[in-house]
């Protein structure tokens, strides 16, 4: 048996004391003076020896109880397997949990700074010569290294919340990296965190003999929390003041309802619309927020909810763009349509350039997101080529068919696109029988849809094939569904198919009250729409509309002071960014192109750790295969004695504590209880 505390041993000294009292009977007795004592010698004497074993009996119980008292305070233990290898220097990975939900509080103020000393405590019982790794949830390149006890400690006090998240298996092994540059030490893991159910991994963390596991979970306050769970726009189009409708989804992440929960919404720092919401327990509700009055540009916007004591949750960051125009690109087989330059030119939002067939710019196609080929008597093998890309890219076209000619060309096109072919022209007047009012190009459109409603009427029109293979959706159909006006999906884009062009002698579609909608609708349902926000945390690949740099630019991602460079890669008509680990607060983020403004991403949290609900210990040490794992509670006491003691062995302080309090307790009994001959008068 050895001793933490051998210091306390000197006070075993304090056993004379009740040796010294019972030594020397400092008890003053009174005379009591009888007329006859011959008949109590026999009662004396007997009296007198059992009074000589209550004395023994009770010096003995108070030596016993001082001495344990002693030992206890010198903490005994019987030494472990690993004080056999006691002469190995260790190496510790020590992982602080610095997540949102190391905000919340408990009585020793939040968890992130009770993690910080119970981190110091840890490093404190082990010697000067041991070696330590600290790790966070960021994982960061200076973390990957072997400090001394002072350089942990240092390092301790810089850790700040953060809005990474990792998982135990993550975490086990990044802290097991480490230890290959230390193959001979002895090895152990220390994971600080409240352990809230998402730092559970999916599949069980592998066992490892050579490395010891410890497990310190830090507990804090109960506490209700409301969080802003997603949201979007009614409408994925924006333009210059048009109304706005932007729905709101909370989340109650407690057991409690949450009653008038306000909401602010702001744009470029601007409050644009207030509400408030009531949200059932463990539920989720959603609110619908209306404004107006926006310019064109990428708009900078935030949600806010109001919701105590958990913060760091209440705001929530997304941004978009409004159009400031949306350019429409015709590409005429002869001259220019009357209809479609009557309909374009009459709202300013629109800016419609006609083309020749002979006569396009390919190297600006990209830029229109809406392509109409009207009545091209032939598509050569080139125009074909870039029309393919232009489509896969996200560009989206729209074919009114020649029927003045052969359809060999279109055909020949329409095969590479995997659309629905030519068949033949039929000279028969019919009408359109079916409209399909769920398809997007007629959302809003009509506010009360007819009973019998007034559809195009045809007199000329091409019929396609109903291949089964193709993705088409028709939106209008003659009778015996035949398709009048038809979708297509070919790569990130669009192809409409007419069975007419616009001419008066096919039909009266270009006249029709439905022409223009459509028209509308679809161009503005080709503008590409990016996220209103990303999650932190994930990697992940954004797309957007093809940027091209030349030799001396580059890509920059700002917020305030910080500022990274993503990786740019091209994808067809599209550019990829790749933002990896590089952001780490949530918040709206600035893509540059040298000084111009290219766009705004928002970046969130992924909202698990909104939900204040924490895994059991049956569940942590399930999340392990087979390892045994120490799960230390830092309530019990100084987080070093706890640690030198389970080093050294088997702790028996408690056992001395009981044993000594059991003594004196003894001892009162045999003072109060002890039983006394009691002497009586005798008879004469």
């Amino acid at each position: 048996m050895r001793f933490l505390s051998p210091g306390f041993l000197f006070a075993l000294l304090t056993i004379v004391i009740p040796v010294i009292i019972h030594l020397f009977n400092f008890r003053k007795f009174k005379k009591v003076y009888f007329s006859n004592v011959r008949f109590l010698k026999n009662v004396q004497i007997q009296t007198s020896s059992r009074q000589h074993l209550k004395d023994r009996l009770i010096l003995a119980a108070r030596i016993l109880g001082l001495t344990f008292l002693v030992l206890a305070f010198a903490r005994p233990y019987i030494p472990s397997s690993l004080q056999e290898n006691a002469s190995q220097n260790q190496v510790l990975s020590i992982f602080i949990d610095n997540s949102f939900s190391m905000e919340t509080l408990n009585k020793e103020g939040t968890l992130l700074d009770e993690a910080k000393r119970r981190a110091k405590e840890i490093a404190s019982a082990y010697s000067l010569n041991d070696k330590f790794q600290l790790l966070t949830n960021d994982f960061e390149g200076k973390y990957q290294r072997l400090l001394n006890l002072d350089e942990f400690q240092n390092a301790v006090d810089e850790v700040e919340i953060s809005a990474s998240r990792r998982d135990l298996g993550q975490i086990i092994s990044r802290q097991k990296d480490v230890f290959l540059k230390e193959p001979n030490s002895r090895k152990t893991i220390y994971v600080i965190s409240d352990f809230q159910n998402n730092i559970l991994s999916e599949e069980p963390v592998p066992s490892d003999s050579s490395v010891t596991m410890r497990l310190v979970r830090l507990k804090s306050n109960s506490q209700p929390n409301v969080s802003v769970d997603s949201l979007w726009f009614s409408s994925a189009i924006h333009k210059p003041g048009d109304s706005e409708k932007l729905i709101v989804r909370l989340k109650n992440n407690s057991d409690e309802e949450a009653v008038n929960i306000p909401i602010k919404l702001f744009i470029n720092k601007e409050q644009k619309a207030i509400g408030s919401l009531s949200v059932k327990a463990r539920s989720i509700a959603t609110d619908t927020l209306s404004f107006s009055g926006l310019k064109g540009g990428w708009q900078n916007a935030e949600l806010e909810i109001t919701d105590y004591p958990v913060v760091f949750d209440d705001k929530f960051y997304f941004s978009f763009n409004v159009q400031q125009s949306l350019p429409v690109l015709v590409v005429n087989g002869g001259g220019e349509n009357e209809y479609l330059n009557s309909v374009f030119r009459s709202d300013s939002f629109f800016q419609l350039s006609n083309s020749s067939s002979g006569n396009i710019n390919y190297s600006e196609l990209d830029s229109y997101p809406l392509l109409i080929l009207n009545e091209l008597p032939g598509i050569s093998e080139g125009l074909s080529q870039q029309l393919q890309a232009y489509c896969k890219g996200g560009g989206n076209i729209l074919v009114f068919p020649d029927l003045k000619n052969d359809q060999s060309a279109l055909k020949k096109f329409l095969q590479s696109l995997g659309t629905d072919i030519p068949m033949e022209v039929l000279t028969a007047e019919n009408r359109v029988s079916v409209i399909n009012l769920q398809h997007p190009v007629f959302k809003g459109v009509f506010e009360n849809v007819p009973q019998k409603m007034d559809l195009p009427v045809v007199k000329k029109y091409l019929r396609y094939t109903s291949l089964s293979s193709t993705n088409r959706q028709n939106l209008l159909e003659l009778p015996g569904n035949i398709a009048f006006l038809s979708e297509y999906a070919y790569g990130n884009g669009k192809i409409y198919l007419s069975a007419v062009p616009l001419s008066t002698e096919s039909s009266n579609f270009a006249r029709h009250s439905i022409f223009v909608p459509i028209m509308y609708q679809a161009a503005l349902l080709s503008i590409r729409a990016q996220n209103l926000f990303y999650q932190l945390n994930s990697e992940q690949m954004i797309e957007l509309p093809k940027i091209t740099l030349n030799p001396n630019q580059n890509l920059k991602l700002r917020k305030d002071e910080f500022e990274a460079i993503p990786d740019l890669r091209q994808n067809g008509n599209l550019s990829q960014l790749y933002i990896a680990d590089q952001i780490k607060q949530v918040g709206n983020y600035q893509l540059f192109k040298n000084d111009s403004l290219l766009a705004i991403l928002s970046f969130n949290d992924a909202g698990s750790e909104s939900d204040m609900t924490y895994a059991s210990d049956k569940e942590i040490r399930n999340n392990f295969d087979g390892k045994k794992i120490e799960l230390l509670d830092p309530e019990a006491g100084s987080m070093e004695n706890m640690i030198k003691s389970v080093n050294q062995g088997s702790s028996l302080w408690k056992v001395c504590l009981i044993l000594a309090l059991l003594f004196f307790a003894s001892e009162i009994l045999l003072i109060r209880f002890y039983n006394k001959v009691q002497i009586k008068p005798l008879n004469n």
